[in-house]
């Protein structure tokens, strides 16, 4: 860690003369400065006498001066509240008006606006740590005169700083499960990253130790920290910027004056509105194939304001300051960085990769049973049924009704004896309004103190569907024990949290909210409707360890932990578990979809950026309704969708009530066989995806992943977000327009295969026109990759026992790689008990098993396929002896079956 002094410059800032005005440059070539001294181990950097000198002219400027700047490089005074001129100078501050009214800051920031000042660096327990104190009073109500900060190198790509009051204890986020460890103290390698202080006004640079670009600099702005207002500013690295989901937005994010809030809320997918997840995470692709990510560990209501710099400002309404900075230094490290923070994905049962679905509207048994059967005559691979809350008695979760469902366990049962799972949904709200004694989830939840409670005391009463709700609060372990107890009593052992932001129909509470700055804050980001207890409870609501201003973010995750760990405990086998909210590291115990997404192209299209920042964000089993939840889909679209959904990572198709049905079988012959190609395709792919699921549960690898993680030195790659990876080897380009007949599609440089027949694209790195047929979708195998199939059936427990089959796809040199994990599918723990086998395939080598275990008994290599010879063979040999059976393809290059035994 490197101190600037009283300096103001460092890295890639510099000051300059200019026509005898000071202005600040953000350039990306970087002035270095002489290490000056040691200290506690960590070089200190003292800034010149001519920078001293440059800052002490910024100083002596005349107001004008002091305001004088691009208008891209304001940074804004007045985001708590709209201000006159007056109001803003009285703050100190910049005012120009300008004819957009939504675009830059009207009142914004001068040069060295007065804020806190830092004192020296001494040691604590973890890194370094210094005191910030305010020099005068900010414009905001109850700010925190004194501050402390912690600077912590984590590990070499990981630096962690803090910033906290330390006279009054303020909520600080703890994920639930086991803490992260970190994996070896940067002091033992050297750190990828340096960073430099200003002490006065407090500020801090973040550079690359690699190449010396600037990849935080908090000069451009104040720190503002008050009791219910954190504001961070700082300039980012480049303009190719994605994450802080969950939002209805593209890949890379827009950054010419867009504001994103970061608050759970039950609402359609739509654009300029915060969505059911917060994960105030993002990565920034540098030059050259470099990134980093950064991370806000905080649960309040965030708003994060992008500006064409590039630059980007926090504002936080509670918590502390809880900064990580990921060097990466590709995208692939950044993510790996980023999980060992907040936990690698869980890995999921086999079965839940298969084909899932559900409607609300399957209003009997016998409606779910006859769509099982009409999906099983038309020979479409499923494995799992779902119910929406058509189950319920009185819309009650942990009933069923009597007379619509009363043969719901047998149900149940028979789907198991078929090879089939069955889920349904499982939203938080207990019904309130049962008699004593005839309710159980209640009754018992009322005896053992579970409910979130108001700001009285009482058990604060929501309306969700049963009318008049409790909400369990997660945090409590008490209610974790009695989560587990009501699922382990209703059978049930595959679930669906629904409405968990935590939703309600009311304003916070049947009996409204109080008037305190926790419901009406001095500030209130820019949510749906304006308000943050609006469709959600009270602010003020008590739980076990905050009030719900401070938790509201982190109840989904709470409830995905105590739903995990409840089946864990109940089953012993994997758990499933889905949810609607999320929060950063969620992806250790559930699955995530994307929400009521309409059925309309448009939304198609968005899809495919919400499920890969989802894997950006450690939640690599995610997936989008097929062929939209909300209104009517057509048949194309419903094809589409289903050749699309196909490569989600989690595939379901459902449907609300009132819709056209839209369950593979109702559509035409054409759109049947359509869709049950796809669907056989995922089926034989299943053994490549679990192995992918593998690879992120042990080492945080994506599953669904951008081009430009696989890519990142192809600038390309930056910003497609139509196309997508499944691991490194397959390239999928969906059709996304209604009626076209082909459409481009982007090759990164190298050869491909078609995965249908064979045929090479030999790609200079370009974009290829693609036939668009309803029959087709585009899948291309990357040269030097082997994927591991399976014949597919009508179940995953079926397909599971058909013959394996491989295609590799050679390189010019005759090299490919590939490997296979495999164990039962369902049991806990099996890679970290070591009971699984994992097979690593490798052209012209023989197939050699790293480990085996008797899950891979009686199975077979049944054929293989390899693309890329460059003439026909005379013969094949399997286990020594002459193969009868394979052909040749000279038009493709392509040696088609030949039939070896795996064992």
């Amino acid at each position: 860690m490197h101190s600037l002094g009283n300096g103001i410059g460092a890295g890639s800032v510099k000051f300059f003369l200019v026509l005898a005005q000071i202005k600040m440059i953000i350039a990306n070539d970087g002035d270095s400065f002489k290490n000056e001294n040691e200290i506690s181990g960590h070089s200190m950097r003292s800034i010149n006498a001519d920078a001293v000198k440059n800052k002490q002219m910024l100083y002596n400027l005349s107001k004008s001066d002091k305001c004088d700047m691009a208008i891209d490089h304001r940074f804004d005074c007045a985001r708590d509240k709209v201000v006159s001129q007056k109001e803003c100078e009285e703050r100190g501050c910049c005012y120009a008006p300008l004819s957009d009214l939504a675009g830059p800051p009207w009142c914004y920031f001068p040069y060295l606006y007065t804020g806190y000042v830092m004192g020296p660096l001494t040691p604590s327990k973890k890194g370094q740590k210094a005191t910030l104190k305010l020099s005068r009073p900010s414009y905001l109500p109850k700010d925190i005169p004194t501050l402390q900060l912690e600077v912590i190198e984590e590990t070499a790509g990981c630096l962690h700083l803090t910033v906290k009051d330390p006279s009054s204890q303020r909520y600080e986020v703890q994920l639930p499960g086991e803490q992260w460890a970190p994996e070896g103290k940067a002091v033992s390698q050297k750190a990828l990253f340096s960073i430099q202080f200003q002490h006065d006004p407090f500020a801090f640079i973040v550079t690359r130790k690699s190449n010396g670009r600037v990849i935080m600099n908090t000069t451009v702005g104040p720190l503002l920290f008050a009791d219910q207002y954190i504001q961070l500013s700082t300039t980012l690295a480049s303009s190719f910027v994605s994450g802080l989901g969950e939002h209805y937005t593209s890949l890379r994010l827009d950054l010419n004056w867009t504001s994103l809030i970061l608050w759970n809320r039950d609402t359609h997918p739509h654009a300029d509105a915060n969505l059911y997840g917060s994960h105030p995470f993002f990565i920034v692709q540098e030059e050259a194939g470099f990134a980093h990510g950064v991370f806000l560990l905080n649960s309040n209501a965030i708003e994060v304001i992008l500006q064409p710099t590039p630059a980007l400002t926090w504002v936080a309404v509670g918590g502390i300051l809880d900064l990580f900075v990921f060097m990466g230094p590709d995208p692939e490290s950044v993510i790996r960085q980023y999980l060992q923070v907040i936990g690698y994905p869980l890995m999921p049962p086999y079965w839940a990769l298969g084909f899932h679905l559900c409607r609300w509207g399957y209003t009997t048994s016998n409606t779910t049973r006859r769509v099982v059967q009409r999906m099983h005559d038309a020979y479409f691979p499923m494995d799992v049924q779902w119910n929406d809350l058509d189950y319920a008695h009185d819309r009650r979760v942990f009933t069923f009704d009597p007379w619509r469902f009363g043969d719901l366990p047998e149900m149940v049962q028979d789907f198991h004896k078929r090879g089939l799972k069955y889920v349904l949904i499982l939203d938080p709200g207990i019904s309130t309004t049962s008699p004593p004694g005839s309710y159980p989830p209640l009754d018992d939840g009322l005896k053992r103190n579970v409910f979130i409670k108001n700001i009285t005391g009482d058990i604060l009463i929501g309306k969700v569907w049963p009318g008049p709700t409790a909400f369990p609060d997660f945090t409590n372990a008490e209610t974790r024990q009695w989560w587990e107890d009501c699922i382990g009593d209703f059978f049930q052992r595959c679930l669906w949290m629904d409405m968990n932001e935590p939703s309600s129909f009311v304003q916070g509470s049947v009996d409204g909210c109080p008037d305190s700055d926790l419901e009406n804050p001095p500030y209130t980001p820019s949510v749906v409707d304006g308000q943050l207890n609006s469709k959600t409870l009270c602010m003020t609501a008590q739980q076990h360890l905050s009030t719900h201003y401070n938790l509201h973010n982190m109840y989904g995750l709470t409830e995905a932990y105590a739903t995990h760990k409840a089946l864990t405990n109940i089953q012993g086998k994997r758990p499933f578990v889905l949810s609607r909210s999320s929060f950063p590291g969620i992806g250790r115990f559930s699955g995530v979809w994307t929400g009521d997404v309409k059925s309309n192209w448009e939304q198609l299209r968005y899809s495919i950026p919400s499920v890969l920042k989802f894997g950006l964000f450690g939640v690599p089993l995610v997936g989008a309704d097929i062929c939209g939840f909300d209104g009517n889909t057509t048949e194309e679209l419903c094809v589409r969708w289903m050749q699309l959904g196909a490569f989600y990572p989690f595939m379901r198709n459902h449907n609300d009530r009132g819709n056209r049905p839209q369950e593979p079988y109702m559509f035409g012959k054409n759109a049947q066989s359509a869709m049950r190609s796809a669907l056989n395709l995922r089926y034989s792919l299943l053994p490549f995806l679990y192995t992918l699921f593998h690879h992120a549960h042990i080492s945080a690898e994506t599953v669904a992943r951008p081009l430009f993680v696989e890519f990142p030195s192809d600038p390309n790659c930056q910003a497609i977000d139509r196309q997508f990876l499944w691991g490194s080897a397959l390239l999928i380009s969906p059709v996304l327009e209604q009626g076209v007949v082909e459409f481009p599609a982007y090759l990164p440089f190298g050869t491909w295969y078609s995965l249908e027949d064979g045929q090479p694209f030999y790609s200079r790195g370009q974009y290829l026109l693609m036939s668009a047929s309803l029959d087709t979708i585009h899948v291309h195998v990357r040269e030097g990759h082997i994927i591991p199939q399976q014949e597919p059936a009508l179940t995953t427990s079926a397909s599971r026992a058909n013959p394996f089959f491989l295609t590799v796809a050679l390189t010019a040199g005759g090299w490919a790689w590939g490997d296979l994990f495999w164990d039962d599918g369902e049991s806990l723990d099996t890679f970290e008990k070591k009971r699984y086998s994992y097979v690593i395939f490798i052209a012209g080598q023989v197939f050699d098993p790293v480990r085996l275990n008797g899950d891979l008994d009686g199975l077979v290599l049944g054929g293989m396929r390899v693309f890329g010879i460059p003439s026909p063979p005379q013969y094949v040999l399997a286990n020594g002896e002459k193969v009868m059976d394979f052909s040749y393809r000279s038009d493709t290059k392509v040696r088609l079956f030949c039939f070896i035994d795996l064992l």
